[in-house]
């Protein structure tokens, strides 16, 4: 695809500062721009000193962007140009709003004068903030579209970038407009308020229900960016959705998220890390689960659900249901497989608790043990082997050996039942993931063939427990689980899919819409999508657990199919194809602007 645009300036309040996912949608789409813009293209965001290390590099500007940078610094505004240091390293500009707050009161008076957006009260950190940035940068790029004098397109990302679009549009900018979209502020925060947005969406006074959450400002900048953009585009259906009746304008355009898929492993480099990171959660479990009681660890499968704790947004709920569901199946089938679920969800946590880092010494004191004699214990298997005699216990280890591994897996057993959080937690009786596990009788009890593990903090790789990364922990994983009530697009199930694990979401999910749209659900499916629009959670709960159950049943071969389409199915969602949907969007912009050329 051609692009119509000369250059292109790319606003978000994540460019060099990582908040949520807008910061991985940037990062990770930027070397693709450039591959259409070249040096033309721009990305902007706000100068933090505290942030900038590591992330940004500043360099001398040019000539002619130094000048409007020296007469925007009359007014306050302070301009920081460099590269984000990233793949491709985009020409990036950071600006300092701290000199310009002396105009916060201005802006939000012609902003109410011009487009009724209603600010009183709001918050400077919460509110102020974002808006004085992006005014200021909206005030930049228009200086900047009048020195370069060529087809220009400035593209917003969310709210916090908004007022840009807004001032641009006070000052009769010749620049063409894109506003993006991810999550509408008044969809969120009903969703994570536990209200059934989708059922009443064609009932709601989206103004009033903002104010009864004290959102009205964000929400009315969020509505009247879009309105006055040339360009509005989300980055979901399902997100399409919710803008249609909540701002008022359907986009124009769906830009989904995707992934640099060259990042990720190869199938074999997938199946690679897979079995080695397999051990490192299986060892987990053996010392988590074996000194009170043992399973088959090789008939084990470990299903995972990480994010937010968002405990309906994420389906937190749901899949505590589906996992008691699939538990009370197990039992009754007389299966011989064990789930262990995960819940890789930050929480309020105290520490690691002290019983668990007694089981991990002992465990570790064990295996060390076994290491240590390794080359003895090989060569008396390969003597055995090689003189036809039988393979035993005896003449395998030696008695003094066998003795001293008594006594220290003697220490290692302990009464009662497996800990259902790895960690102490403040206020652990109010917690809502431990009360909804405990009420739905997942309390790791020996009988118990669905195993539970609430691990409430990140995935850093060194947290003294399982010290593998969240991608890490992903790989040695078999099935991810994400049923989410809300989810505008959904990174989540991407990742897990691009590394070759097999995932769930939901049609209420933008990613699982997509893959609703892209492939067909067949016994290999890859990505299970459970219908969550207009079900009810108890239609929802069984559905999963029939997926959960059906994947539990899989030979080995079918769960290596599943990896392989899987992978296959994140594929689509590479960004070399997604970004042409960008450049749509901006070539629909300067149409709009300037007509066809």
């Amino acid at each position: 695809m051609e692009k119509q645009a000369d250059y292109l300036f790319e606003v978000s309040w994540e460019i060099c500062n990582k908040v949520g996912g807008i910061y991985t949608v940037v990062k990770s789409k930027a070397s693709y721009m450039m591959d259409y813009y070249k040096e033309n293209y721009f990305c902007v965001g706000p100068y933090f000193p505290d942030k900038v290390a590591g992330e940004f590099q500043e360099k001398v500007p040019p000539e002619s962007i130094k000048n409007v940078f020296e007469k925007l610094k009359k007014q306050g505004i302070s301009c920081h140009y460099g590269v984000w240091l990233i793949k491709g390293e985009p020409t990036t500009i950071l600006v300092d709003f701290s000199d310009f707050t002396y105009k916060n009161n201005d802006i939000k008076t012609s902003l109410w004068q011009d487009f009724k957006i209603d600010s009183l009260n709001t918050q400077y950190y919460d509110y102020d903030e974002p808006v004085i940035w992006s005014y200021a940068v909206g005030l930049m790029i228009n200086e900047l579209s009048k020195q370069l004098n060529k087809k220009t397109v400035a593209q917003f990302h969310e709210w916090m970038a908004g007022s840009g679009i807004l001032c641009l549009k006070q000052n009769n900018s010749n620049v063409s407009t894109v506003f993006t979209t991810h999550a509408t502020i008044l969809g969120r925060t009903m969703s994570f308020a536990n209200e059934d947005l989708y059922s009443i969406l064609d009932k709601i006074d989206p103004e009033k229900k903002a104010r009864e959450y004290n959102i009205q400002a964000k929400y009315l900048t969020e509505k009247q960016s879009a309105l006055n953009s040339d360009v509005f585009t989300t980055v979901s259906e399902i997100t399409a959705i919710e803008a249609k009746h909540l701002l008022g304008r359907n986009p124009d355009i769906i830009l989904p998220n995707g992934l640099n898929i060259k990042k990720f492993p190869t199938f074999e480099e997938a199946s690679i890390k897979h079995q080695l990171f397999r051990e490192k959660i299986r060892e987990f479990v053996m010392f988590y689960f074996f000194p009170y009681y043992s399973f088959d660890i090789e008939n084990t499968l470990f299903y995972f659900l990480a994010g937010r704790y968002e405990f309906r947004a994420k389906g937190i709920d749901v899949f505590i249901k589906a996992l008691a569901k699939l538990n009370k199946k197990l039992i009754e089938k007389k299966s011989k497989k064990t789930v262990v679920a995960f819940f890789w969800v930050p929480g309020n946590i105290q520490g690691i608790k002290p019983e668990l880092l007694e089981s991990r010494s002992l465990f570790n004191d064990v295996r060390d043990n076994i290491n240590d004699n390794i080359e003895e214990i090989k060569n008396r298997i390969i003597y055995s082997i090689v003189s036809k005699n039988t393979v035993t216990e005896n003449n395998i280890f030696s008695e003094d050996f066998l003795n001293e591994n008594r006594k220290k897996v003697m220490k290692l057993i302990k009464k009662g039942s497996p800990a259902i959080s790895t960690h102490d937690i403040h206020d652990e009786q109010n917690d809502m993931i431990i009360k909804s596990l405990k009420e739905n009788g997942l309390t790791n009890k020996k009988q118990d063939r669905v195993k539970v593990v609430f691990y409430p903090i990140y995935l850093t790789g060194a947290d003294g427990l399982l010290d593998l990364s969240y991608y890490e922990c992903m790989q040695g994983s078999h099935l991810g689980v994400f049923p989410s009530y809300y989810e505008p697009w959904g990174y989540t199930p991407l990742e897990a899919a691009a590394l070759g694990v097999s995932s769930v979401t939901t049609d209420l999910a933008g990613f699982g819409r997509y893959i609703n749209e892209n492939s067909r659900q067949n016994k290999n499916p890859g990505i299970f999508v459970i219908n969550r629009m207009n079900k009810s959670d108890k239609q929802v709960v069984d559905e999963l657990a029939s997926s959960f159950y059906f994947f539990s049943s899989l030979s080995k071969a079918d769960r290596i199919n599943n990896k392989m389409e899987a992978q296959r199915l994140a594929s689509l969602a590479d960004w070399e194809t997604m970004v042409e949907n960008y450049i749509e969007a901006h070539n629909l912009a300067i149409k709009k602007r300037h007509g066809k050329n």
